[in-house]
């Protein structure tokens, strides 16, 4: 009896359990198993290691069910493949954004949704790239499909791009903005150094990227001038940039100091920061290569090493990787009436591996009118001022004077003599060989390189730049950089001031109207600038009498003669006004003013980090042309392969 209850009561409660939840199409196959709540599990996508995040969960947004199926998937091969197919644009910005669909953001054994406002960003800034290549945007980036707005609660998948500090490295927030920690920044700690900066003078300072590395990180740079983030008419622009070569990192660090000393100085009262400032637009880049910092922090201060970390994360010298104008600089100086300045980039350039730091750059350059720059180094203590590259290309070490030699060794000198080591007359010291230079030396003449930043400045720009070598130790120790800031600080100071020296001016027509590209010439300089939009000009000149003379496409020449004083330590005001005229008599040089750059060039498609507007592709897939030539990264898939891609599908 007892035995029959038992039994009853087990049927019972068999009857009373909760069938078990039966996936899609299963109850009619007999196959009903229970299902395991999905749970968060560890990131092993080797495209996807570097999110700001560790765990996802799958299946994933696209119903992908495990690692393995996203691997050999389209999407993934495609955000693999992207900074391949893109040259470097927008890298690693759409791959973040991608891994952030493929393997979402998973806390708590929940999906996390990344944020729509970021997509709609990167789409509106990256979508020309795409039409570049004929290239149709992904589905599966599709913003409104698989995105969420915050109100809905989601995550910025590229807010590690952005040099976000976590909360055990932003150990000194509580100290004053501009308190100068003479250490080794790392990269986050940079941008909140120099945010904090511009926050705490934000009436005269301000911070903005002019692109990305090729790991994706803003190349960060911080302007003080009287109105933060435009030019002003007559105000010159000037430029430093430091730590080109990655493991070289005495430039960033003073860099760094420099932007906290003129922001606390500003604000103390001093009348010569006070004077630089409000007369003057400056820019400071502490980090053109911040991937190969990285790189050589891995090593640790006190590591004088010459490889590791210079080059950037592509492997280039970006000081090699410029254009080579100079070779058409020497080949154009024997023709009668050729000029030696705004060369355009040859097309052939194109065809190497450009970084898309040193693209950048150029980008930087082509959008400021910029007078003065220094571009910082290491491991020499010596000021070397272009041509870089020898006259003769099979002499290593050879005099190769610029049309204005004399300028670039005034601007070198004053450097040089403002340093108290430079300018020591020791031979037994750092830099000690270059003593009975002065501390100067045409770089050619020091050794010959091809590619590098300062030649290209000054044959393609207005812009003239020389190259500070700060000391003998690339990485020094940090209980080194109070001394090495002070033995440098008065010198930075002073180079800056140099924008100040020889003329400058406004160049319009007879109704006051500004005229934009005008060439200012100076008889005996092979070398000419132009005007800028507003029409403003600044010619550097070291002390003498000119002749100077303004023309313009369609305007006749006007000449005058100046004399600029030796103790003249501002730039002395000349103005022109152009009468047009009917026929012009050169039309070479008509044509070469009116198309400054070439009308195809590349760099004009190139748009680092959305700062200007980016010019529709021209044309499109050549006539019968099937497939574009990126369909070929996909040749591995048979059944899946992403016809989405593809515009005309």
């Amino acid at each position: 009896m007892v035995l029959r209850l038992l039994l009853l009561l087990g049927a019972l409660l068999r009857a009373t359990e909760p069938a078990p939840r039966c996936e899609t199409g299963q109850e009619t196959l007999g196959q009903c198993q229970t299902v395991q709540k999905a749970k968060c599990v560890d990131i092993a996508l080797s495209s996807c290691t570097d999110v700001a995040y560790t765990q996802t969960m799958y299946p994933n947004f696209l119903d992908q069910k495990s690692r393995e199926v996203i691997e050999y998937s389209s999407e993934y091969i495609l955000i693999s493949v992207l900074h391949n197919l893109l040259q470097g644009e927008c890298n690693p910005d759409l791959r973040l954004l991608g891994c952030s669909v493929l393997a979402p953001q998973c806390e708590k054994d929940k999906v996390i949704k990344p944020c729509r406002h970021v997509c709609e960003n990167l789409k509106k800034n990256c979508l020309p790239a795409f039409d570049a290549i004929d290239m149709a945007w992904p589905y599966f980036l599709d913003c409104d499909r698989f995105f969420a707005g915050e109100e809905e609660g989601c995550f910025d998948p590229l807010a590690k791009l952005r040099g976000e500090v976590d909360v055990e490295e932003d150990l000194t927030s509580d100290l004053p903005a501009t308190f100068i920690q003479f250490k080794h920044h790392s990269y986050s700690q940079m941008v909140s150094t120099l945010k904090k900066t511009a926050s705490k003078c934000s009436h005269i300072a301000t911070t903005y990227s002019i692109g990305r590395s090729f790991d994706g990180k803003d190349l960060f740079v911080i302007e003080f001038s009287t109105k933060p983030g435009h030019h002003e008419l007559l105000k010159p622009e000037f430029k430093y940039i430091g730590n080109m070569h990655g493991n070289e990192v005495v430039g960033k660090e003073l860099l760094i100091y420099l932007a906290q000393y003129l922001c606390s100085e500003y604000l103390l009262g001093n009348p010569r920061i006070q004077t630089l400032i409000n007369n003057t637009r400056i820019h400071l880049l502490p980090s053109l290569n911040p991937d190969g910092y990285e790189l050589a922090a891995e090593e640790g201060a006190g590591y004088n090493g010459w490889v590791i970390g210079r080059q950037t994360a592509q492997n280039l010298d970006l000081n090699r990787n410029f254009p080579d104008l100079t070779s058409e600089a020497y080949r154009r100086a024997g023709i009668r009436g050729a000029r030696l300045d705004h060369i355009p980039i040859p097309q052939s350039y194109w065809w190497g591996k450009v970084a898309p730091e040193t693209k950048a750059v150029m980008k930087w350059l082509r959008s400021i009118p910029f007078v003065l720059s220094a571009s910082l180094h290491g491991g020499e203590l010596v000021v070397t001022y272009p041509y870089d590259y020898s006259r003769h290309p099979m002499e290593e070490k050879m005099f190769s004077p610029t049309p204005d030699e004399k300028m670039f060794k005034m601007l070198a000198k004053a450097y040089a003599d403002a340093h108290p080591v430079i300018s020591d007359r020791s031979e037994l010291r750092c830099g000690g060989n270059f003593v009975k230079r002065g501390g100067i030396i045409n770089g050619a003449e020091w050794y010959s390189f091809t590619g590098g930043m300062a030649d290209f400045n000054y044959l393609h720009t207005n812009c003239f730049e020389v190259t500070v070598e700060v000391g003998c130790e690339k990485f020094p120790l940090e209980e080194e950089l109070f001394t090495i800031w002070h033995e440098n600080r008065d010198a930075l100071l002073n180079y800056m001031e140099m924008v100040h020296r020889g003329i400058k001016g406004i160049v319009s027509d007879k109704f006051g109207n500004p005229i934009k590209n005008a060439r200012i010439s100076v008889r005996g300089i092979q070398h000419d600038v132009t005007t800028a939009a507003d029409g403003d000009y600044w010619r550097l000149l070291p002390p003498g009498t000119y002749i100077i003379s303004a023309q313009a496409a369609g305007y006749s020449r006007v000449m005058k003669r100046v004399t600029l004083p030796t103790k003249m330590k501002r730039a002395g005001r000349v103005d022109f006004v152009l009468r047009p005229v009917e026929a012009w008599p050169n039309k070479l040089l008509r044509r070469s003013m009116e198309d400054m750059y070439d009308p195809y060039d590349p760099l004009e498609l190139f748009d680092p980090h959305a700062q200007h507007r980016q010019p529709e592709a021209r044309g499109g897939s050549p006539p019968g042309r099937e497939k574009p030539w990126w369909w070929s990264y996909f040749s591995s898939l048979d059944l899946h392969k992403p016809l989405w891609l593809l515009k005309q599908h």
